[in-house]
């Protein structure tokens, strides 16, 4: 006899890709909210500098007041928004990141714990930081290069 035990625990993910091949990620174990996605836009800012472009689906979280008010509060000059279409995740090259990981790393995986689930997760990740060309690839398949 199998017993399984259902809980709510689970790994969020935010991401982001630059076209000359980085990925960052920041990994928690609750959702996002909208001062999570500032501060991850805030942390892109320092360590890339410059201007940011984003690419992002119409989903809540970057649309919450948070985010705009963030915007508004100055950065929208360093930090231009360009919102694909709905249901279109073949124009977003951060999605490439999500099939890679889900197909390869973390295909067959199947884990007691959260702990277990965060080191395949990381050692994917990491996997994918260390493939520069991969990562531009994804932008090429969404016709942003």
């Amino acid at each position: 006899m199998v017993v399984e035990e259902a809980t709510h625990e689970h790994l969020s993910v935010i991401s982001a890709v630059t076209t000359a091949g980085k990925l960052f990620t920041r990994v928690q174990e609750e959702a996002f909210c909208g001062e999570q996605v500032v501060a991850f836009l805030e942390q892109l800012q320092r360590f890339l500098g410059g201007k940011l472009l984003i690419y992002w689906d119409r989903s809540r979280i970057h649309r919450g007041e948070a985010v705009r008010a963030w915007l508004a509060a100055g950065h929208a000059g360093d930090v231009r928004v360009e919102l694909l279409p709905a249901y279109a995740p073949e124009l977003n090259p951060d999605e490439g990141v999500w099939n890679e990981l889900k197909h390869h790393d973390l295909a067959n995986v199947s884990c007691l714990d959260l702990r277990g689930l965060r080191t395949h997760l990381r050692r994917g990740i990491q996997r994918l930081q260390h493939r520069p060309d991969l990562i531009r690839g994804f932008f090429a398949q969404a016709e942003l290069d």
